[in-house]
């Protein structure tokens, strides 16, 4: 939001050929925040901002990927047709993703540079301090259920299926994105190729932390994990993990509220489809489960989450 500084470090980087952008500010009630019109506002002023800085520095790049989501097709509206593809109109609500896909097509043709947008969903990788961070949250909140004696139970709606995106996957997507010929002005969803539903592998994240399953039973984890940053600070004392608070290690419990489609009452789908990635020539799959246990191992590693035996 500083364009004078943001100019002045862009220039200092030298020459620019290739831009990702994945910058994003959310509001502090996350959800209700990606229908602001000061959400919409401040996303858009912070791409232009970019552009501008770029244009002043005379940096001649060659392409830029814009990064996106399935907030696209309204998915926090609801369900959407399914599977969402790339071809699909926008929905009616507004949405800073297409305000900013405007800018970029209209800069991009006055400056004559390339560019694609890819879409993936719950983009899975390591990472803490972050509003959307789903798979530290689930280790956290599994970590305090095994602390206070308690069964891991699934708090969400109606069972429905899913896709995720592995954050090496995506990168490699990006890659491919800024280098090949069929993807420029294009947009494309990434997503590791297959599909799971929380219910279903639930088990098995109950196992990997050592806790015992528990009955489902829907509850808002943003209202019940609000105290338990007390425990969090026991797990971390006992387990000898890296000192991080409560709110800085799960940025906002909401997020993992809409991914587990806590007080929803039918089954709300999130599917697209990844053939016209496919078709021009982006092939890379992943394992979800495969996906899920390595971050978590890793995470376990780096002593953010307890270990398996611990």
């Amino acid at each position: 939001m500083d364009r004078q500084t943001l100019a002045s470090d862009l220039h200092e980087l030298g020459p620019i050929t290739h831009v990702v952008y994945a910058a994003l500010q959310e509001e502090p009630d996350l959800i209700t925040g990606w229908s602001e019109s000061t959400q919409i506002s401040a996303n858009v002023e912070m791409l232009r901002n970019l552009l501008d800085a770029l244009a002043q520095n005379r940096q001649d790049i060659e392409h830029l990927t814009l990064l996106q989501g399935t907030k696209a097709y309204g998915i926090h509206h609801g369900t959407y047709k399914i599977p969402a593809r790339e071809s699909d109109p926008r929905f009616i609500a507004s949405n800073f993703y297409y305000d900013q896909e405007d800018l970029l097509k209209a800069r991009s043709k006055d400056a004559g540079f390339a560019f694609t947008v890819l879409r993936p969903q719950i983009v899975c990788g390591f990472a803490i301090q972050n509003p959307m961070n789903a798979l530290t949250a689930v280790g956290v909140y599994a970590a305090i259920c095994k602390e206070l004696g308690q069964p891991l139970r699934f708090p969400g709606g109606p069972a429905c299926f899913q896709q995720a995106t592995d954050a090496g996957l995506l990168a490699r997507a990006i890659r491919w994105a800024g280098s090949e010929p069929r993807a420029r002005g294009e947009t494309y969803n990434i997503a590791n190729g297959d599909c799971f539903s929380w219910p279903t592998i639930w088990p098995g994240i109950a196992h990997r932390f050592g806790v015992e399953l528990g009955v489902a039973h829907s509850f808002s984890l943003a209202r019940v994990m609000a105290d338990k940053g007390p425990v969090w600070d026991t797990i971390v004392r006992k387990h000898d993990l890296r000192p991080y608070a409560f709110n800085e290690i799960v940025a906002n419990w909401q997020f993992l509220d809409f991914t587990f489609r806590h007080a929803t009452t039918s089954p709300q789908h999130s599917i697209v489809s990844t053939i016209k990635a496919r078709k021009h020539g982006f092939h890379d799959c992943e394992d979800t489960e495969d996906m899920f246990a390595r971050i978590f191992d890793q995470l376990s590693d780096e002593r953010i989450l307890p270990g398996q035996d611990a």
